[in-house]
C-alpha cells in the first residue's frame, strides 16, 4: 500500500513564504516524476509543476520566478518552496507522484488528499 501526504499548507500575508512537502511512503520500489497541482475555488486543477527522478524541473509561466520544485529521494520527498506569494496563489495544493511497488513494473499515479494554501493580508 502506497501513500502519499502533503503538509505545509497555511495562511500566509502577500509576498510571504511557504515550503510544503509532499511525502510517499509504503510498497514503493521507485518513484519516477514528481508533480504539483493546485485547484482555487471555482476553478480546474492546474499544474504547478514537476520534477523527474534525476532532478530536472519544470514550472508553469504564472509561478516562474517565485516557486521552486525539490526533491530529496533518499526521503522519497518532493518540495514546493513559494516566494512573493500572491493572493491568487489561494488554492489546495495537491501532490501527484508516479510510483512503482514492483521491481521494474510500471508505475501509476498517486495522489495526496491536499494542503489549503490561503494568501491574504
Amino acid at each position: 500500500q502506497v501513500q502519499v501526504v502533503e503538509s505545509g499548507g497555511g495562511l500566509v500575508q502577500p509576498g510571504g513564504s511557504l515550503r510544503l512537502s509532499c511525502a510517499a511512503s509504503g510498497s514503493i520500489s521507485s518513484i519516477g516524476p514528481m508533480r504539483w497541482f493546485r485547484q482555487a475555488p471555482g476553478k480546474q486543477r492546474e499544474l504547478v509543476g514537476f520534477i523527474t527522478s534525476g532532478g530536472i524541473t519544470t514550472v508553469v509561466d504564472s509561478v516562474k520566478g517565485r516557486f521552486t520544485i525539490s526533491r530529496d529521494n533518499a526521503k522519497n520527498t518532493v518540495y514546493l518552496q513559494m516566494d512573493s506569494l500572491k493572493p491568487e496563489d489561494t488554492a489546495v495544493y495537491y501532490c501527484n507522484a508516479d510510483i512503482s511497488v514492483n521491481w521494474n513494473g510500471p508505475k501509476r499515479g498517486y495522489w495526496g488528499q491536499g494542503t489549503q494554501v490561503t494568501v491574504s493580508s
